[in-house]
C-alpha cells in the first residue's frame, strides 16, 4: 500500500472525527440538560372533578355522623397501602415509619425510640395530639400538610378511603377516643355521601345506633288526643 493510500485513509478518520466532536459541540450548544436538584421521579395525580367540571369542595366530615357508620373492614383494607413503612400490631417494630399502635391520640413526633424528621417533631408545637381532623387532612397529603416529613406517600385522595381508614385506626388503641355527638349541620355532603355503610357493615364500637327513617312516626308522641273539630254548620248535640 503506497503512503499516498496510507495518508488518504487517515485522513478520512480524522476528517470523521472532527465531524462527529462538531456535532456533539453543536448539539451541546444547542440543547442545555438541567440536572435535578435532587434525584427521583416527580409523581402527580390528577384528582376527579364533580360532575360537571367543577372540583368538590373537601371539607371535613362531621365525626359524629360518618363514624358510626364507617366500614371499619374497609379501612383495614386501606391500611395495606401503609403496610410497607408501617406496622400496627400492639408492640409492632418501627419500620421505614413509626409503629401506628395508639396514633389516634398521641403527640405528633413522640413514638419513643424512632427518629422523626425534624418538620415532624416540629408539628408536636402545633397540635397537641393526632385526632379526627388533623389526621384526615395529613393523610390527604402528607408532605403539603407537614412539609419536610419524612412519609412521601402521596396521600389518599378519596373521602371514603381516609373516613374508614381513621374509623380503624381508632381501634388500634388500648383506649378507643370517643365518638363526638352529632351535629349534621357541619357535615360536609360530599364526605357523608363517601362514608356510606357497606352492606353487612356493623358500626363503629361505642357509636350509637342511627335512629331509622319513620321511627318518630312509629313512636307517636304520648299524650291527650285532641277533641275532634264539628263538621262546619254542624249542630252541637244536647246530651254531650
Amino acid at each position: 500500500m503506497s503512503d499516498l493510500r496510507v495518508n488518504k485513509i487517515a485522513g478520512a478518520v480524522l476528517a470523521t472525527g472532527l465531524v462527529v466532536l462538531g456535532l456533539r459541540t453543536v448539539s451541546e450548544a444547542l440543547f442545555t440538560v438541567e440536572q435535578p436538584e435532587k434525584p427521583g421521579y416527580a409523581i402527580t395525580i390528577q384528582e376527579a372533578a364533580a360532575e360537571g367540571g367543577a372540583a368538590v369542595a373537601d371539607t371535613p366530615p362531621d365525626w359524629g355522623t360518618v363514624l358510626p357508620i364507617a366500614d371499619v373492614a374497609a379501612g383495614q383494607t386501606v391500611s395495606g397501602k401503609c403496610a410497607s413503612c408501617h406496622t400496627f400490631d400492639k408492640g409492632g417494630a418501627d419500620g421505614t415509619g413509626p409503629n401506628l399502635w395508639g396514633v389516634m391520640g398521641r403527640k405528633p413526633g413522640s413514638k419513643a425510640g424512632y427518629a422523626y424528621s425534624p418538620a415532624m417533631t416540629g408539628e408536636a408545637g402545633k397540635i397537641p395530639a393526632w385526632d379526627y381532623e388533623h389526621l384526615y387532612e395529613y393523610l390527604k397529603a402528607p408532605q403539603a400538610y407537614v412539609p419536610g416529613t419524612k412519609m412521601t406517600f402521596v396521600g389518599l385522595k378519596k373521602t371514603d378511603e381516609r373516613v374508614n381508614l381513621i374509623a380503624w385506626l381508632r381501634m388500634q388503641n388500648d383506649s378507643p377516643a370517643a365518638i363526638p355527638a352529632p351535629n349534621p349541620a357541619a357535615a360536609a355532603p360530599a364526605a357523608a355521601e363517601g362514608a356510606k355503610p357497606a352492606e353487612g357493615a356493623k358500626p363503629a364500637e361505642g357509636a350509637a345506633a342511627p335512629v331509622a327513617a319513620g321511627a318518630a312516626a312509629a313512636n307517636p308522641p304520648v299524650g291527650p288526643t285532641p277533641a275532634a273539630t264539628p263538621p262546619s254548620g254542624a249542630k252541637p248535640n244536647p246530651g254531650a
